[in-house]
């Protein structure tokens, strides 16, 4: 015991040596902290709702995008005319080779196709799930894959040209694509045969499991057939950043 008391006293006489040179310390700190900061607040703001942070970054890479599509534009033009005059050949497997890259415009009759959320009414009543009463990425994808099983010769989603390297992601309660978020409604066209696209569209899998869901919470949907409908090229960038080539 005496030893125990003895050694309490020590360490409490170390606590008072040591107290005052800690507070000294910590003056020292918001001292150089205060003119570090120059009178403002060193923690740095943050968005407090990720769809404003979403939005921001819309904005920032749509004009991204229109600055590449308008270079996209000027090289075509160089471009053709070096082939014109000098690799005729190579121009030609060039421009066959941009269709299906979705690099040219299209126009023809198809298909589009709506998705939306449940009304506001229904997505507060606090009844069932709510994620139910939501379109999700996935629903968004099945209708895209099989638009591609009904031989689409070309997609867009919210106008936007969809190509092979199109990733549809969620961010919050809209939609990510090639860098920008978009809102629901979700609108998807399709270019190609009218009967073929609405046939493996209706015998999805997943869609018929979205239908079901649309008749019991008041999800949207809407397929309809248009006659004359027109895309742009796609005008963001081709270049492959990271790619793996599979082991036969």
């Amino acid at each position: 015991m005496r030893q125990r008391r003895a050694t309490s006293r020590e360490r409490s006489v170390g606590w008072r040596l040591l107290t005052p040179t800690m507070f000294i310390l910590a003056g020292a700190l918001f001292v150089a902290s205060a003119v570090s900061s120059d009178g403002a607040d060193l923690r740095p703001g943050r968005y407090e709702d990720l769809a404003d942070l979403a939005s921001d970054r819309s904005d920032k890479i749509a004009d991204l995008n229109a600055q590449a599509a308008a270079l996209q534009e000027e090289v075509n033009k160089l471009t053709e005319q070096l082939g014109g005059n000098e690799l005729p050949e190579t121009q030609q497997r060039l421009n066959q080779a941009k269709g299906p890259a979705g690099l040219l415009p299209v126009k023809g009759p198809g298909v589009t196709v709506t998705l939306d959320d449940a009304p506001a009414p229904v997505l507060d009543n606090g009844e069932g799930d709510t994620n139910l009463k939501l379109v999700h990425e996935q629903d968004i994808q099945a209708v895209v894959n099989s638009l591609w099983a009904g031989g689409a010769e070309a997609i867009t989603l919210q106008g936007q040209r969809i190509t092979s390297s199109s990733g549809i992601k969620c961010v919050g309660n809209s939609v990510l694509l090639h860098g920008v978020a978009y809102p629901p409604p979700y609108v998807i066209s399709a270019i190609g045969s009218q009967d073929m696209l609405i046939k493996r569209l209706m015998s999805d899998p997943v869609v018929q499991v979205y239908l079901r869901d649309a008749e019991i919470y008041g999800l949207g949907f809407d397929a309809r057939l248009d006659d004359n409908l027109e895309f742009p090229a796609f005008a963001g960038s081709i270049e492959t950043r990271y790619a793996q080539v599979p082991i036969a």
